[in-house]
Parts: C-alpha cells; sequence; structure tokens
C-alpha cells in the first residue's frame, strides 16, 4: 500500500479517531487508540497507536506515537517508536526521534532526526485518575471549531 501512486496513506486499520477537513483543534490531544488528521491542530498529540497527518492535514504540534505517517504538513518535533513515513504529499518540518524513518520521492524533511532503538522512545499510557473524565479511549482538551 505504501509508496504506490493514487493510494491512500493509512497506518494499517481504519483509525479510531479523526479530525475532520474542516475542523480546527487547539491544545493537547491524547489517545490510546489510531487518529488521522485531515484538518488542523494546534498543541499537542500523544498516542499509543498511529498518527495518520492527511493529505489535506496541517499540524503545528509535537507529535509522539507508535508510527507516524506524514502525507500533509507537520510543524513540529514527532517522536515515533516505530516508524515515520513521508509520503509524496507530505512535509515536516521540526527533528524526529524514531526508530525507522522512510522519506519517499518528493517528500520533504527539514530537521534534525535521531535514530533509536524501541527501548529509548516513549509513548505515553493514557491514565486517568477521575471518574468523571472522558472515556479513556480517547480524550481531547482545549477547543475545537470549524475554520472557515
Amino acid at each position: 500500500m505504501f509508496g504506490l501512486k493514487g493510494k491512500k496513506y493509512y497506518s494499517g486499520g481504519s483509525p479510531d479517531s479523526i479530525i475532520g477537513g474542516h475542523t480546527l483543534c487547539e491544545g493537547k490531544i491524547m489517545s490510546e487508540t489510531s487518529i488521522r488528521i485531515e484538518g488542523q491542530i494546534q498543541g499537542e498529540v500523544d498516542c499509543a497507536e498511529d498518527v495518520t497527518i492527511g493529505e489535506g492535514g496541517v499540524a503545528q504540534a509535537r507529535i509522539q506515537a507508535r508510527d507516524v505517517i506524514i502525507a500533509g504538513k507537520v510543524k513540529g518535533d514527532v517522536s515515533a517508536k516505530g516508524k515515520m513515513i513521508i509520503t509524496p504529499t507530505g512535509e515536516l518540518v521540526g527533528n524526529a526521534q524514531v526508530r525507522t524513518i522512510i522519506i519517499e520521492d518528493g517528500g520533504i524533511f527539514s530537521g534534525n532526526c535521531t535514530m533509536v532503538t524501541a527501548a529509548e522512545t516513549t509513548v505515553p499510557k493514557l491514565v486517568t485518575n477521575n471518574k468523571h473524565e472522558l472515556h479513556p479511549a480517547s480524550k481531547a482538551e482545549g477547543k475545537l471549531g470549524q475554520v472557515n
């Protein structure tokens, strides 16, 4: 599926959470399941599984996940316990700390990359202490709204 022209880039299965194309999210997103970003995010993304920035997605954020696929634009640091893939339409301006990096022809990476072992990277476990918080499978903090 990766590297095939005209194909959509997914991180294995379908994501459990999607930030839609006309949505702006500011703040911190924490999730134990995969996230796909087609809209805009400003802040932080901490994900125990995979984060995909779709072709229309824009992230000005620190991203930490198991695997990260960048088909849109990211300005910020990325930490992946596994691999980071920058597709032909993807752009990362920031530093990366990953186990494996793949930059496909046309992909842009401007920053420094540190290659680490799986033991050296950390992916957060979502911890909730309050019974009245959101379901622990996904938690978003900050403002959500439409982008005009």
